[in-house]
């Protein structure tokens, strides 16, 4: 049930991202976008152990995993961890494809942070890029500017570009992340699963 409700919360934070904005196309246009895009992601899927820098913390370790949901969403958590395995930050993203705007979008979900770090992104050549805030809810807003490149079967890259003022100013490559999969690709069935009901008993004569 738990899961059910983060999940839920987390669509309602997606569509409120979508709503800002309304494109005029077909229900058959937005799927055969969906269809077109579907897939951008799916590098991603399996489980994943990263070393990186970051410009505030230094080097950073941790692990990270995603599963494509029954619709084609994607849920991912990215954990920093240290080097007795304890959790320094973890938190867990949705990213849905928006058939309607022809972009992804994406909200975060840190412990008792809400879904206020919300997001876009899209395919640019090799590289997947996306631009997300972070930190709304704690009152210290940044900008990040990602790019995951270099992506292969097994390994991808990763680096950001932070702004804490709006967009005025930017620190390059703020962090950056070197990726090695662990893990298989995976997807997860539905939560709940229909049940045919039962046809009534025949009437006794």
């Amino acid at each position: 049930m738990q899961c059910r409700v983060i999940l839920a919360a987390m669509v309602i934070g997606v569509a409120t991202l979508s709503a800002q904005t309304t494109a005029q196309k077909t229900p058959g246009q937005i799927q055969a976008s969906f269809a077109a895009h579907k897939g951008e992601f799916d590098y991603l899927l399996g489980d994943w152990e990263f070393t990186g820098t970051n410009q505030q913390y230094g080097k950073i370790h941790g692990l990270w995993s995603a599963v494509r949901l029954e619709k084609g969403q994607i849920l991912g958590e990215y954990r920093v961890t240290g080097d007795a395995g304890e959790t320094y930050y973890v938190t867990t993203t949705l990213r849905n494809f928006n058939g309607a705007l022809d972009r992804w979008e994406l909200v975060g979900a840190d412990g008792g942070a809400g879904l206020q770090d919300v997001g876009t992104g899209h395919w640019d050549g090799a590289q997947m890029k996306i631009e997300q805030t972070f930190g709304v809810a704690a009152g210290t807003p940044s900008q990040w500017r990602i790019r995951y490149h270099d992506i292969g079967p097994d390994r991808f890259s990763w680096a950001a570009d932070r702004s804490a003022d709006g967009g005025q100013t930017w620190t390059t490559n703020f962090q950056q992340l070197e990726a090695r999969r662990i893990g298989p690709s995976r997807s997860m069935g539905p939560l709940t699963k229909a049940k045919p009901s039962r046809a009534a008993p025949p009437a006794t004569p």
